[in-house]
């Protein structure tokens, strides 16, 4: 073999393994699965309430290696205002009320940074909320089973840090608590 073949071969190598890392370690786009799971909790003078949808659309860039999630970012999940749900068509009715829905359609989150911290992460990012964004940092746990991605945590937070009055019925006799949190438990899968 001449010094020339053994030079193509070894350049060929090197390509190879370059690719090869390259594709392991690739950022890939992802899109939130249907049937996430998202809540808003709180509290009035009443009783603990609770809000629920499944109804969201979302979309990352993620990073796997060996199994585990090591970089996120580009995450966007936008969830429709009216599709939580309490089941009380009144306190439903309240609530898009409070949150503004006839102007402000959607509750959004972008990603700006996710930072591993222990077993978990850090996500800080802007949520808009009844047509407010502010800033928010929160844990966040990631498992992947398979090629799905599955983020869990919960954002606490005030009504009236996104200029929402918190809601009231029966002339003012219930009211509902400033502090509230979302939780989520959205699973991502790879882009088709």
């Amino acid at each position: 073999m001449n010094k020339f073949s053994l030079q193509i071969i070894k350049t060929t190598l090197l390509a190879v393994i370059v690719f090869f890392n390259y594709s392991v370690f690739a950022q890939s786009d992802f899109s939130l699965v249907s049937g996430a799971d998202l809540k808003v909790t709180g509290t009035s003078t009443l009783h603990d309430w609770d809000m629920k949808s499944s109804t969201a659309t979302g979309k990352a860039q993620i990073t796997l290696e060996n199994g585990k999630v090591v970089n996120v970012k580009n995450v966007t999940i936008t969830m429709p205002a009216e599709s939580i749900k309490s089941g009380k068509s009144g306190m439903d009715k309240n609530a898009y009320t409070a949150l503004k829905t006839k102007n402000h359609k959607d509750v959004k989150f972008t990603l700006k940074e996710l930072i591993a911290k222990g077993n978990g992460f850090e996500a800080t990012g802007d949520f808009t909320i009844a047509g407010v964004t502010k800033s928010a940092k929160f844990p966040v746990t990631a498992s992947v089973a398979g090629d799905k991605v599955t983020f869990k945590g919960q954002h606490d937070f005030k009504l009236t840090d996104y200029n929402i009055d918190p809601p009231t019925a029966l002339m003012g006799t219930v009211k509902t608590g400033n502090e509230v949190s979302i939780h989520f438990n959205v699973t991502f899968q790879p882009t088709k």
